[in-house]
């Protein structure tokens, strides 16, 4: 399943370059474009975003991302689901390549149903599984064949 960012960018992990004319960007002093353009779209934008399943169904929003220090490339995004406004709920990395961004919507679809997400690994506020447990990544990608 391909990834776009809101702008309809493409982000499927691949690096991509040029800060494209004619962007909605916001600006700094420096006029260095930090929120999105064309081509690329600040971490800042993504994070909060709505996930839906196909049905329309809200799972959830992205908590957050993982980007591989050495390759730059997303990896997973975090996908944060259930509890009582924000509080409570757990966190599920999904690969990065699994969301596609739905312009009507106003967010990330996902081709994955909520039994099947609830039974994927995550992990609560305030832990830390990719450090405690050297397997949670392995078991990820082994969890969502990615």
């Amino acid at each position: 399943m391909a990834n776009t960012s809101p702008s309809g960018s493409g982000m499927s992990g691949a690096t991509t370059s040029g800060m494209g004319a004619g962007t909605s960007g916001t600006t700094s002093s420096s006029s260095v474009e930090t929120d999105e353009t064309r081509d690329l779209i600040a971490s800042s934008k993504v994070e909060g975003t709505a996930v839906y399943d196909r049905q329309g169904e809200r799972l959830g929003e992205v908590y957050n991302f993982m980007v591989n220090k050495r390759s730059g490339q997303v990896a997973y995004a975090v996908l944060s689901f259930g509890g009582l406004l924000g509080v409570g709920g757990s966190y599920y990395p999904l690969p990065w390549n699994a969301l596609t961004y739905d312009t009507n919507q106003g967010g990330y679809v996902v081709n994955i149903d909520k039994s099947r997400l609830e039974n994927a690994p995550s992990y609560r506020s305030g832990e830390d599984p990719f450090s405690a447990d050297a397997s949670f990544g392995r078991r990820i990608t082994g969890y969502w064949g990615s």
